[in-house]
């Protein structure tokens, strides 16, 4: 998301700053809700809320430059030969973040932490940070970001008070995202595209999302005509770092299908191909060949398609 805050993202921000200023939240807070829709500018601006940075000059120039030193923040570091970064946080990270929480503040009277995306602590790390959440120190603040809360333990979750970003009406979408320099007749189709979610319609209108989804869709249809081998379409939909991506649109295009659809046999196997198609994007991320998973799901949206043409024949 570029410029400033989104409309929901103020809500947001308004609703917590209030709670802070009268004493009504506690030390941990749990800001969830969809991707992309400005969670973590939003943490980051109640850090600088509590950390007094609009008061204090030189203490919001530390911030924006990453340097204060009552704020940490943790997210994925690189794994130990540097080649990657990891999928996952760990003890260490969490262990280290509970020690700077201890610490004195060097300015006013509060420290700061936040984890981001906290939904990927794994399980050690979360034993960890349930004892810290359990031993709160004064002013004293520790903040998760998680598009997918519910990965988290309970024991976690019960322990922070929920603040959660929702899509925004459609209206206020799309104004915003005609704000943000895009056509109407872009960003609608984004917007009904990425189902109402401004962020997700934003970055696809500036990654080239958008002309994907669409070279899906042709794939797609021409797999159903016989017009192309499974084969080919795999090694395209595998041959880049938009595997993911292509399998997102994919199972989207699915469920669109699917919501139009009059005949229950037909819209079951489409959600039925729909859950596939996000399981396969899953095995994306374990040693899996990604190219022969694709091959198998396109084989069932090539079976399906022939399936139905053979039941016209028959009638």
């Amino acid at each position: 998301m570029t410029g400033g805050f989104a409309p929901w993202q103020q809500r947001a921000y308004d609703r917590a700053a209030e709670a802070l200023d009268s004493g009504r939240m506690g030390h941990a807070l749990l800001l969830c809700g969809p991707a992309l829709l400005g969670k973590r500018a939003v943490a980051e601006r109640l850090a600088q809320h509590v950390l007094g940075c609009g008061q204090d000059p030189r203490a919001q120039r530390l911030f924006a430059a990453g340097s204060h030193p009552d704020y940490s923040a943790i997210g994925f570091i690189p794994t130990k030969d540097g080649s990657r970064l990891r999928s996952e946080i760990v003890i260490e990270q969490i262990r280290e973040l509970s020690a700077k929480l201890t610490l004195t503040p060097q300015y006013g009277a509060s420290r700061v932490a936040l984890i981001d995306p906290a939904d990927a602590i794994n399980h050690a790390a979360c034993n960890a940070l349930l004892k810290t959440l359990e031993e709160p120190h004064p002013g004293r603040y520790l903040w998760l970001v998680a598009a997918n809360p519910m990965r988290l333990p309970a024991t976690i979750r019960s322990r922070c008070q929920r603040l959660e970003l929702r899509l925004p009406p459609h209206e206020e979408a799309l104004s915003w995202l005609q704000a943000q320099g895009h056509s109407t007749d872009a960003a609608g189709e984004a917007l009904d595209a990425a189902r109402g979610h401004p962020g997700l319609a934003d970055a696809w209108l500036r990654d080239g999302g958008m002309e994907l989804r669409r070279s899906v869709a042709a794939d797609l249809t021409a797999i159903a005509r016989g017009e192309l081998a499974v084969s080919e379409a795999a090694r395209r939909w595998t041959d880049d770092d938009a595997a993911a991506q292509r399998l997102r649109h994919a199972a989207d295009l699915a469920a669109a299908q699917a919501a139009g659809l009059t005949d229950p046999m037909r819209s079951r196997r489409l959600v039925a191909w729909f859950d596939a198609a996000n399981r396969t994007r899953d095995l994306l991320r374990t040693t899996v060949r990604a190219d022969l998973a694709v091959i198998e799901l396109l084989l069932a949206w090539r079976a399906d398609a022939a399936g139905r043409r053979d039941g016209r024949g028959r009638r």
